[in-house]
């Protein structure tokens, strides 16, 4: 690691259990994922270091692969690949906690925005059928039996719309309610059932109120095609009950620039 007078831009890719967090987020009086990394950040490159996430997560939810951005005077030397030496990554997760975990650090062009670049997002949410203690805090014990379906069904209807304030969170100081989802299907596991779904951008609390909502057709609560009174009447309380969140995962982070340097 060199200093330099210019900062130098890099992308972390990171996943962490999100059990003992209250999200991604700084938060006033609680602990986050992203204090936690900026703390260790600070400490290793013996300078103050904010990182920027590709968005927020709820407390409890986990993930598989999240992107944060930050700014250094040190440059760290790049593999051929462009991406950070190994030391580098060790060094850092030597000091996190045992469960957060950096992946890569990636430099990056000074004015690339791990969120606002995100051309693609996408989360899982995890259900099961019987107790199993390995599985306790990561998917959903759920009983009931569930149509599946009926409610890959009702997802199909989410494509057919764009404004899906009936799955926001109430209060958000977001400037449109308007998301292009690309994929909800709900796949069988081994352990029980998946629900996939990816979109260019989401709403506080969307997926497990989508969840929830998928889950009272899966039930015959509801009829798959009375999704589109749901999402027209942009009225969260018409929508199903938002699901626990220990049971969601963030999983991708899609940027151009980053593919490229994959290929």
């Amino acid at each position: 690691m060199n200093a330099s007078s210019s900062p130098h831009r890099y992308f972390i890719e990171l996943a962490f259990n999100g059990s003992a967090y209250h999200g991604w987020q700084i938060q006033k009086n609680a602990v986050s994922v992203q204090e936690v990394l900026n703390k260790a950040l600070t400490t290793l490159l013996r300078q103050n270091i904010e990182t920027i996430g590709c968005g927020r997560t709820d407390t409890g939810v986990h993930a598989t692969q999240l992107y944060a951005h930050f700014d250094s005077n040190t440059e760290i030397d790049s593999t051929p690949t462009s991406s950070m030496p190994l030391s580098f990554i060790r060094r850092v997760n030597a000091i996190l906690p045992r469960d957060i975990a950096v992946k890569r650090v990636i430099p990056v062009p000074p004015d690339a925005h791990a969120r606002f670049d995100a051309t693609l997002r996408s989360y899982e949410y995890h259900l099961h059928f019987h107790k199993n203690p390995f599985l306790d805090g990561f998917s959903w014990l759920l009983r009931d039996e569930l149509l599946i379906e009926r409610m890959n069904q009702a997802a199909k209807i989410l494509f057919e719309y764009h404004d899906f304030s009936c799955f926001s969170k109430s209060n958000t100081q977001t400037f449109t309610n308007n998301c292009v989802i690309s994929r909800a299907e709900w796949v069988k596991s081994t352990n029980g059932l998946i629900f996939h779904i990816s979109a260019d951008r989401f709403l506080r609390n969307m997926v497990r109120a989508i969840v929830g909502t998928l889950i009272r057709v899966g039930r015959e609560e509801i009829k798959p095609e009375e999704m589109h009174r749901i999402i027209e009447s942009k009225n969260r309380s018409q929508a199903g009950t938002s699901v626990p969140a220990y049971g969601l995962y963030l999983t991708a982070i899609i940027y151009p620039y980053i593919q490229k340097q994959n290929q």
